[in-house]
Order: structure tokens, then sequence, then C-alpha cells
């Protein structure tokens, strides 16, 4: 039977939980459920645009937040099956709730890093065409478009149905940026911009020199990563040996009945909590940084896009 201790302690993981999450992906901060409302205005903003960044530019965050959300349940439910008591329920779910956001942040650092390598391509592409093949620039960045990689070329087909509709560069290009909600394609773009509007004669010299420092920075980027490449797999690995040990408790002995005691479902929670704090922590010391989007949330000059 489940005494008061339980309950509250039950409560007291799940609203720690709660503030945690939403501190790392929403920006919130504070102790109430819900934040200020310029907090909350920019924590749901961070989150479109982490979204687009991996290619999930028409979910929502609500929507992102609702699939979490049932991964937590589906998790508990199995850590209850396993364990057989809440707690350890509990801080399962909780892990398993992290699963989506795991796979989304893979899926963003994966589309990050395919930009970061066609990018300088691209740029010298778009430099060449629009001097010497004397092409018009919307013309020379939609052809470029379509030998982008795979994860970039729908963003690209949004721009170019936007132009076919509108003839607005502005608007084309924020509808490019909003889909792509990648630093380079926001510098790109406006450069491109101020040369369609004012004109730009030292437009290839101001492209070679952004297909230049691009090229670099994907170089040093990819530097640093190959030295972590043991590390990451070691942080992978690590997590697969309190399974394990869990797994092998459950067959020795009364193993089972040992989980369901105050005592085994507080080393439970404990050990998962260390787990899933070691995991952040170690990857926040992993994570190399991210590049500040100096053009994003501008609204484009001829009015904003739909």
């Amino acid at each position: 039977m489940t005494t008061l201790p339980t309950v509250l302690l039950v409560g007291a993981a799940a609203y720690g939980t709660f503030l945690l999450y939403t501190a790392l992906v929403l920006g919130w901060r504070g102790v109430t459920p819900t934040p200020r409302p310029g907090v909350r205005r920019v924590g749901r903003a961070r989150l479109r645009t982490w979204l687009a960044q991996a290619g999930l530019a028409g979910t929502t965050p609500r929507d992102f937040l609702v699939a979490v959300a049932a991964v937590g349940v589906v998790g508990a439910a199995g850590g209850w099956a396993l364990f057989g008591a809440p707690v350890p329920a509990v801080v399962t779910g909780l892990l398993s709730a992290s699963v989506p956001v795991a796979a989304w942040r893979r899926r963003r650092d994966a589309r990050q890093a395919a930009a970061r390598d066609a990018w300088p391509r691209m740029i010298e592409e778009i430099r060449i065409l629009t001097g010497s093949a004397g092409r018009s620039i919307p013309q020379a960045l939609f052809d470029v478009g379509r030998s982008a990689p795979a994860e970039l070329r729908p963003a690209f087909d949004a721009a170019e149905r936007e132009w076919r509709l509108s003839t607005d560069l502005d608007r084309t290009l924020a509808v490019l940026k909003e889909q792509l909600a990648d630093p380079t394609a926001d510098a790109t773009c406006e450069t491109l911009l101020v040369a369609h509007q004012l004109g730009g004669a030292d437009l290839d010299g101001r492209l070679a020199d952004l297909a230049e420092d691009r090229r670099l920075d994907a170089h040093y980027r990819k530097d640093a990563r190959a030295k972590q490449a043991g590390v990451r797999f070691a942080r992978r690995f690590v997590l697969l040996v309190p399974l394990g040990m869990a797994l092998a408790g459950l067959s020795v002995g009364p193993g089972r009945a040992a989980y369901q005691t105050p005592f085994g479902q507080a080393a439970v929670t404990a050990a998962l909590a260390m787990v899933l704090a070691c995991w952040l922590w170690s990857g926040r010391l992993l994570r190399l940084p991210d590049e500040e989007r100096v053009f994003a949330e501008q609204p484009p000059r001829g009015g904003r896009h739909p």
C-alpha cells in the first residue's frame, strides 16, 4: 500500500524534474509552475527555433511536449513492471521522457553538421553564378539549393515557392531563414538581400570571405569532435552498466522483493538520479559552443511573411 511519504517523494521528484526540464529546454527560471509572460514567449521562441534546426519546422512546441509526455508514461509503466514500486517507476518514466529529446538533439546535430559542411561549397557556387555566370541572385540561390544536402532542400523548396508567388526576395529569404534557422544561412541571406536592394560590386569578395570563414569553422569543429570521439563512446556505454546491474539484481534471490522495500526504492531512485545528473553534466562539458544567430527574428521589410 502506498504511504503518504512515498506519495510526497514521488510528487517532489516529478516537480523537480519538471523544473529541471523547463530550465534546460525552455529557459524558464524560478520555482513557480509557469514563468513570467516575457520569459514564456522567449522559451517558446527558443524551442521553436530548436525544432526548426532539427528539420521539424512544422512541429509546434506543444506537439513536441505531448510526445515527450507520452514516452514518459510508457517508460513509467515499464518501470513499474520491472521494479514493482512507484518511486523507481516515476524516475524511469522521467528518464524515458528524455529519449525524444535525445533523438531530437541527434537529428539537430546531424542537420547542423550537414549544413556546416555544405555552406562553404554553396556560397562559392552562388559567388560563381552571380559573378562569371551572370545569373540573378534569386536564380543562383535556387540553383544551388537544388544541389544542397537532402536535409536542407525542403527549406529551399519552400523559399522558391514563396518567390514564385510574391517575387519578393525579402519575403523569400525570410522563409529560407525561418526554415533553416542557421547562422550561416542568416549571414548569407542578408548579404544577398543587401546586394539585391542596393547593388553590390563587392558581392564576390564578401561571399568569398564568408565561404572561407565557414570553411575554417567547420574544420575546427570536426577536429574538436574527433578528439572527443572516445569520450562520447564511453559516455554512451556507461548507461548500459546500471541497467545490467538492475536486471542481475532481479534474478538473484529475493531481488524483486528488495526493490519494493522503502530502502530499495530509495537506492534505485538515488542511482537513477545520479545517472541522469552525470549524463547531463558530461553532455554539457562535451558540448561545443553554438554560433549565435545575429539576424534571427527579424520580420521581412516588405511585411511579415505568412
